[in-house]
């Protein structure tokens, strides 16, 4: 139906020349512009025919199904990210409140261990504080890259969504493939 509407409109753009005066019959094989819209209108013709405009128009929405169902998979993983990223902060309150009882336990092995000998178990009590102290700092170096791992993939989901709502289809499409590439190879 667009096709049709531009057919006229084209043979009046490429009679102009015509019109505003020339040399010879315009309706003769001899007139370069009556071949070109004799090939012209024979060209769009032949797209009609063949049904090009319908391929076209097929091939995009299967491209917009398939766009729709990525991003859609993109919302799935970052509601998948958002929940690990709630199941590591639970772990990591959890890590806090063992560090808690790790040190009083320590302080009070500790002042067990003063009272007893104070000269000779000084230095295991020493021992015990700094292997709990690396301990609770490895624990929570993990639970902080596992946090900042799962922002980085929920900050990715979330700016792929924002780029595909805010460019053309074009521009769209193209940064939507290169989004989905960094991601898979980010997720993997």
């Amino acid at each position: 139906m667009h096709m049709k509407k531009l057919l006229p409109l084209s043979l009046i753009l490429a009679a102009q020349p015509v019109l505003a005066g020339g040399d010879g019959p315009f309706v003769s094989l001899h007139n370069t512009n009556f071949v070109v819209l004799l090939a012209f209108i024979v060209f769009i013709g032949v797209l009609i025919y063949f049904k090009v405009p319908g391929m076209i128009g097929g091939l995009l929405d299967k491209r917009a199904d398939d766009i729709r169902s990525d991003l859609d998979e993109a919302r799935a993983l970052r509601e998948e990210a958002q929940t690990l990223l709630a199941s590591y902060e639970r772990k990591q309150k959890e890590v806090a409140e063992q560090t808690a009882v790790i040190v009083e336990h320590a302080k009070r092995d500790a002042q067990e261990a003063a009272d007893a000998a104070k000269v000779g178990l000084k230095a295991t009590i020493e021992r015990r504080l700094a292997a709990a102290e690396d301990q609770i700092k490895s624990a929570e170096d993990a639970a902080v890259k596992e946090v900042r791992d799962t922002a980085i993939t929920v900050a990715i989901g979330a700016a792929k969504d924002l780029i595909a709502k805010n460019m053309t289809a074009a521009k769209g499409n193209a940064l939507i493939e290169d989004a989905i590439k960094d991601v898979e190879t980010k997720l993997h």
